[in-house]
Parts: structure tokens; sequence; C-alpha cells
């Protein structure tokens, strides 16, 4: 009988999601509106993110498909290939860039060199895929305890050191693109959740689980990189770190946040490739993923990713809206076609208006009148 996972297997799953050093990164750019603000644009974004995650959830859960497969019901059963090898193509770039900046981070607080702390961030990866989703049971919750509690030190460190802000508000980031940055982390999951709501006991519960427990503790890394950067006027968490004398406390976070975080990127990596070779195992492909992200992440420098959020934004944004119009309100299944050419062009359609409202400021970001745009032009057409 296939082993299914409980509501808190996949709660700790997406809490190791939401904990990393990328999100942490990434809340430091949003003290450019103070901290009211910062914390407003912080909340709508993942609202509006973690609400069309758990769309994508339910879609794969009730099917119990894999997050590509579940495309092929509204772009085909060749149209959906698109999206698989478009996702297989983000993981690797998150993969890299998650191992680049759990190794650069680690390297500032035990200088061994990024190289090497990429092969031990890598090597650490690998052993959790080799585990298994569905096998790390113990030793995953005892990681998120671990996390848990560090993290909890982090936040002590940053708020309740005594430190007035140091940062004036300025005008380097709208509250639009503020909240858009906030979309995208979760936003980035969409093509993955599904991977996991599909092995659940009770997917429409497990994916609620995800969604909420993602979203309470991404917007919780943003604020701590935001917190970081008003309250003590550092960007660099390790230094943050160092400063407060953190220094293996830090490293424990910094390596197991990047391990647990990245792991489901590599892992999703395998399964979206076994939806384009269907003789290929996902764990040896996710292995692969690793090792090609290990060697990017020693070999290139990748310190700004607000362009690469965005782009994934205008690629699954569209894609997802889709689906939900066509498994939610038009009870649509066209996995049995080669193409849906529909779906196909009002896919690239909801891309170019995506594209075209980066250039408008809007309160709300670019990705919830993108997907309702979509989603309205998908049931008037279909």
């Amino acid at each position: 009988m296939e082993k299914r996972t409980s509501l808190l297997d996949n709660a700790l799953i997406w809490f190791g999601a939401g904990v990393s050093i990328a999100e942490i990164l990434t809340g430091t750019y949003f003290s450019s509106l103070g901290f009211g603000r910062g914390l407003a644009a912080i909340l709508v974004g993942h609202v509006i993110g973690c609400i069309m995650l758990f769309f994508a959830g339910v879609i794969g859960g009730i099917s119990r498909k894999s997050a590509m497969e579940t495309t092929k019901s509204s772009f085909g059963s060749k149209g959906g290939l698109l999206f698989a090898i478009l996702n297989v193509l983000q993981l690797v770039g998150w993969t890299a860039i998650m191992i680049y900046d759990g190794a650069l981070a680690a390297d500032g607080i035990f200088s061994a060199g990024r190289w090497v702390w990429c092969l031990i961030i890598g090597l650490l990866i690998v052993v959790w895929i080799l585990i298994g989703i569905t096998n790390l049971g113990k030793l995953n919750t005892v990681a998120m305890v671990l996390l848990f509690l560090l993290t909890i030190v982090l936040c002590r460190v940053i708020f309740f050191s005594g430190n007035g802000i140091t940062t004036a508000p300025d005008d380097s980031l709208s509250f639009g693109a503020a909240v858009e940055l906030a979309v995208a982390m979760p936003l980035s999951w969409l093509p993955l959740i599904s991977d996991y709501t599909r092995e659940a006991k009770e997917p429409v519960k497990a994916t609620a689980v995800s969604a909420i427990v993602y979203g309470l503790v991404s917007c919780w890394m943003y604020i701590i990189g935001m917190g970081a950067s008003l309250f003590t006027g550092e960007s660099d968490i390790a230094q943050i770190l160092l400063k407060a004398g953190l220094s293996i406390v830090g490293l424990l976070i910094i390596v197991f946040s990047t391990v647990t975080t990245t792991f489901l990127d590599a892992y999703s990596a395998g399964i979206s490739s076994e939806s384009i070779f269907a003789k290929l195992k996902g764990n040896h492909a996710a292995i692969a993923v690793t090792v090609i992200g290990t060697i990017a992440a020693i070999l290139f420098p990748m310190d700004d990713i607000t362009d690469f959020l965005y782009l994934i934004g205008s690629v699954f944004a569209p894609m997802i809206a889709v689906q939900i119009a066509d498994f939610f309100i038009l009870h649509r299944d066209r996995k049995d076609s080669d193409f849906d050419w529909r779906s196909l062009i009002l896919w690239f359609i909801g891309f170019v208006i995506y594209r075209m409202l980066m250039k408008v400021d809007l309160p709300i970001g670019n990705t919830l009148p993108d997907m309702v745009i979509t989603a309205v032009l998908c049931c008037l057409i279909k």
C-alpha cells in the first residue's frame, strides 16, 4: 500500500520551505519603505500568493497528479511539457541560488572558501533526496524544531537588542513593487506544491495547512530581513549573527535552512523531469539537478534575484490562472489532446500582460490583476 503523508508531514515540509536565507535577503529590500508600510506590503503580497498556492495544491491533491502532470489537463499532453521544461529550468536556477546564498552566508561566519560550503550544502541536499520525502520522518521533525528555535534566537537578536531604527525610508522601492516581491516567493512554489499534496492522506486539508504554514513562515523570514536592515543597518545576515556572538547558532541556521528548502527544489525538478522523460527516475534527476546547481553556485555570482523572481511570476501566474479556470469553473480536461492551442495562446497573452503591468505601479502588484484578466479571458473564450 502506498505510503501517504500526514498533515504534520506537510506542515513540516512547508515550514522548511519557508525558512530560507533567500527569503531573509529579499526581506532586506523592504526596509526602504519603513517598518509599517514594509510590513503591510509583505502581508498583502503573501495573502495573494498563498491563495494561489492553495488553488494549485488542491488541483494536484484532488487529481493525485504531480504539479507538471496537472498542466496537461489544460494545455494538452505535449503542451504541458513546455511548462515542465520551464519548471525544471527555474528549479535548477533556484537550486543554484539557494546553494550560493547559503554558502556565501556560511563562509561569512566560518571562512573555509565559498566553494567548500557549496560542496557541503550540495552533499547534504543529496542525502535528503536519498532519504526521500515520505521517509524523512523524525529527521525532518528534529531539523524543523532546531530551525524554529534558532530563528527565534535570530529574532531576539534583531528586534530586542535595544537598537533603534538606523535606516531611513526612501523611494528606491514603491509599495506595488514591494507587494510583487512578496507575491513572487509563494508564486515560485506554484509549480511544485502538487508534488507534495498528491501524496497527502487528506489533500485539501494538507494543501490548506501547507499554504498557511508556508505563508506565516515566509512572512516571518521577510520581516527578519527587513528588521535586520532597519534595526542593525546590515543586510548581510552572517555579519548580524557574528556581531551578536551567534557564530555556531548562525551557521546551523544557514546550513539547515538552505538544505531543507533547496531539497524541495531539487526533488520537484526530478518529479518534473519524469513528466518530460517517462523512463527517467525522479531521484536520479534530482541528484543531477543538485550537482548542476552546486557547480553553478561555485562558478557564477547570484547576488540580485529580483529579475529572476519577476520572470517566474510572468511565466507561472498566467499558467495557474488558466488551470484554475479550467479545473474549478469550466471543468475541462484536455490531457488526451496533444496541444490545447487556445490555452497556450491565453497563457502567452497573460505573460505579455504581466510584463506590461511591470511598467505600471499598481498598489496590489502585477500578479493578481494579471491572473484575473487571464482567467476571465479563459472563461469567455472557452
